[in-house]
Parts: C-alpha cells; sequence; structure tokens
C-alpha cells in the first residue's frame, strides 16, 4: 500500500469469497486511526463453581471470594492468594446472575454464561443467542488477522447441554473451539513463515474448496430431517468460521507480523498430559496474540460441567483424591478443601497469565491495561446459578478502576457485559437481558 496519501478507513475488499469485508486498519490510513490502542478481550470459563466451604467446616479462608476488613479493603482466601502480586488490577464481583439460569438445566450455566440466553424457552429451530466474545469480535475484527480465538479444554462444540465451547455465533450456534497447542499456533503466527505468492495460491484453493462444501452442506441440509439438521447447522458453523479466517488472512497477506520470542512455548503438550504445563501454553499462546494484536477476542473454556470431558481428572493429576465434579458436590470438609486446592491451582495460572501479559508493552502502558479479562464460572457451587464466582482483571486504560470486592444485591450478570462493551468502546443499548450498565462499580469511569 502506497504511503503517500492516507486510506478511507471504510475502504472496502471485496474477498475471493465474495465478500464485502472492511480492510485492516493500516498506518496508511492515516495518524488517528494508526495510533489508536487495542482494546482487546479475553473469557476464562471454569465449570462447576468454586468452592464456597461451609461455616462450620472451619476454613473459611479458603472460600473463593474475598473476606472483607472493616476499611472495605478485601483480604485474598487461600484458594485466590496467587493472584495478590495483582491486587491493584483486578476486582472481585459477588451477587451476579444470569434470570434464566435458575429456570433451566443446571448443566446448560457455560452455555449461557456468555450470552445470557433464555435456554429454557427458546423458540423451536433456536437453542442459544449470541455469545459477547463474538459481539466484541464483530467490532474489532476489522483491526486484526483473526476476528476470535475459541478455545477449550477438549476441542469441538460438545454437545446440547454439555457444551464443548462457551462461544456462539451471531444466530446462537456453538462455535467449535480448539485444544491443541499446536494448531493454535500454526493458525495464528506460522502462516507468515511461507512465501507470499505460495500462500496466495494456497489461500484460493482454500477458498474455493470451502466455497464448494459450503453449496454441496447447505443442499444436502434442506433434504434433512431435525436431528441430522443440528449436527449439519453445527458443521456449517465451522465451515463459516473458516472462511471468515481465510478471507481475514487474505487482507492481511502482505503485512508482516510482528516479531516475537516463541523460544519459551511447548507446542508438543496435550491436555492430556501436565494440566500446568498446557494451561500455561495456551495462556502464552494468548499473550503472543494479543502482543501482536492477531486478535482482540478470545474465549477459553478451561473445564466442562458435569463431569464431561478431559480437566475432570485434573485434581487427581495434581495429587489430589476425587475427579472435579466430584469435588464440587463434596459436602464434607476434607472435599470441599481439596475441592478449594484445586482452585488455587487455577489461580496459580491466572496469575501466570496476567504475568505475561503485564510483561508485553503497548504504546501507553501494558497489554494487560489494554485488556479485559473475565474469569468465572456458571454456578457458585454444586449447580447453584447465582452469586457467580467472577473475577475482572486489566483494562486499567479502559477506565477499569480495581482493588475492591463489589456487590450490590443480586445484579443481572448482563448488566456487566454491557458494561464490558462500554468500556471496549462499543455502544450497545443493551445485551441479553441487560438492564442498565454497572454504576458506582469498576465501571464507575467509563
Amino acid at each position: 500500500m502506497a504511503n503517500s496519501a492516507q486510506l478511507d478507513r471504510r475502504s472496502v475488499l471485496k474477498g475471493l469469497a465474495g465478500a464485502t469485508l472492511a480492510l485492516p486498519v493500516l498506518e496508511a490510513m492515516g495518524a488517528e486511526v494508526a495510533e489508536q490502542i487495542p482494546r482487546r478481550f479475553c473469557a476464562l470459563y471454569t465449570a462447576n463453581g468454586m468452592s464456597l466451604p461451609r461455616q462450620e467446616h472451619g476454613i473459611s479462608d479458603w472460600h473463593w471470594f474475598p473476606s472483607v476488613e472493616q476499611d472495605e479493603q478485601f483480604v485474598f482466601g487461600k484458594s485466590t492468594e496467587p493472584l495478590s502480586p495483582f491486587r491493584k488490577q483486578l476486582s472481585f464481583m459477588g451477587g451476579l446472575y444470569h434470570p434464566s439460569g435458575p429456570k433451566a438445566d443446571p448443566h446448560v450455566c457455560s452455555d449461557m454464561w456468555l450470552t445470557g440466553a433464555p435456554l429454557h424457552d427458546s423458540k423451536p429451530g433456536t437453542y442459544n443467542s449470541v455469545a459477547l466474545d463474538q459481539v466484541i469480535a464483530l467490532h474489532t475484527k476489522q483491526y486484526c488477522r483473526q476476528p476470535s480465538l475459541v478455545l477449550s479444554i477438549d476441542a469441538g462444540t460438545g454437545f446440547l447441554s454439555r457444551t464443548g465451547t462457551i462461544s456462539y455465533s451471531l444466530d446462537g450456534k456453538p462455535i467449535p473451539a480448539e485444544n491443541n497447542p499446536r494448531r493454535v499456533f500454526d493458525r495464528l503466527f506460522r502462516g507468515d513463515r511461507v512465501s507470499l505468492e505460495s500462500k496466495r495460491d494456497k489461500l484460493k484453493r482454500r477458498l474455493t474448496l470451502v466455497d464448494a462444501v459450503l453449496e454441496n452442506a447447505r443442499a444436502l441440509n434442506r433434504k434433512l430431517g431435525q436431528p441430522d439438521k443440528q449436527k449439519m447447522d453445527q458443521y456449517l458453523t465451522s465451515l463459516n468460521e473458516v472462511e471468515s479466517r481465510l478471507i481475514a488472512s487474505e487482507k492481511w497477506i502482505d503485512i508482516p507480523l510482528k516479531t516475537q520470542d516463541y523460544s519459551h512455548l511447548d507446542l508438543d503438550v496435550t491436555s492430556e498430559g501436565e494440566p500446568r504445563d498446557y494451561y500455561r501454553n495456551m495462556f502464552d499462546l494468548i499473550a503472543l496474540a494479543f502482543d501482536a494484536d492477531i486478535t482482540r477476542s478470545v474465549a477459553f473454556m478451561l473445564n466442562r460441567e458435569d463431569g464431561m470431558g478431559i480437566s475432570d481428572t485434573f485434581p487427581l493429576k495434581l495429587g489430589l483424591t476425587r475427579t472435579h465434579h466430584s469435588l464440587s458436590h463434596a459436602g464434607d470438609k476434607d472435599g470441599q478443601l481439596e475441592f478449594a486446592r484445586y482452585d488455587r491451582f487455577l489461580s496459580e495460572q491466572l496469575a501466570y497469565f496476567f504475568g505475561r501479559l503485564q510483561e508485553y508493552k503497548d504504546k501507553n502502558g501494558t497489554v494487560l491495561d489494554n485488556s479485559i479479562v473475565l474469569f468465572g464460572s456458571g454456578a457458585s457451587t454444586t449447580h447453584y446459578p447465582k452469586n457467580l464466582p467472577t473475577l475482572i482483571a486489566g483494562g486499567a486504560n479502559m477506565g477499569l478502576r480495581h482493588g475492591s470486592f463489589w456487590r450490590n444485591g443480586e445484579t443481572p450478570m448482563s448488566n456487566v457485559f454491557l458494561s464490558i462493551l462500554r468500556s471496549m468502546g462499543i455502544e450497545q443499548d443493551s445485551f441479553a437481558d441487560s438492564t442498565a450498565v454497572l454504576h458506582d462499580s469498576i465501571f464507575s469511569a467509563v
């Protein structure tokens, strides 16, 4: 692109598949646009709630929610203590819930965590609504190479009421997640290592193939019965995601990636191996993607509900005596203590992630300062759909003010999501069943 004249940011490119897409925002579009600092979002979900021990157990210092002193300063519990170096960059939030949660099957709490959808009374032929990460991706995709990055411990989409993804498209279809670090790395970083002409040819062939498969699949879909149509819908959603990424790749083909150090990555780890190594490599990939501005929207499902999937055995691999789902149902002191120790393990991985985001720098601060990280669960404990454990970190340069344990009675989770959208610079009037943005909270400066 010529630098002699500024380009209109509304310029468009006709993609190879015929889609009209906004051009990536480049320095050639003028200093005002080029100087804009990325605003990023990352949703991290853990299943089965958190350990909230009963008072009679005598282990209240292992409660996931912090305690509060007379001066309103919160005190980390032992299960979240590893996060203490980031006290000024994070906040706990209590009293949150999805109004549809108590009416739904408790095992779909991960399905609705980022959507707030009324899953209990969905219209025939529908199941969910759009997830927060995809609304953000819709507004940020013109600025980066990948619209979004959807990750999960098990990959794919799972199945109804036992989802394997927390991300849902604009029409409520589950977006397949990836769980293999090497495939994630290849998708994000390896494309620029081949020659441009070779890459162009490869993209054209892949787009042509995807177009042909989409056309045939849609024709077949019209002839299928309802159960098969649901499976085909998931397949078509996956193909649409692939097509979107391919077209985005074409737009950025001549623009080199930021030079980064990948030497600390171990791309041979898998979700079936050592939990600590797996999570940290996945978090490294997210941090690198944010630093290189490859994507600004990430959703990562750390665990699945109801004893499903690979991660249910992670506590056993860490030396605990019960699986994750079993611990979430433990009513005895020992079980709740082990549950809390697993929460502490997750806190250690979060602290590692925050540290990585803190190391990478933007023009006006750290990547953590320009990223909102949402961590939580769709149940508080034992499938209870209220007082959802929620932690928000980062976003200091996006109007967030941290270091508190915020709670204001029962509050719709979608109000938090609407506040996050406003912090991202997305002026949306509502999200799902939101009633207002959160005033007098960590978002007060937004």
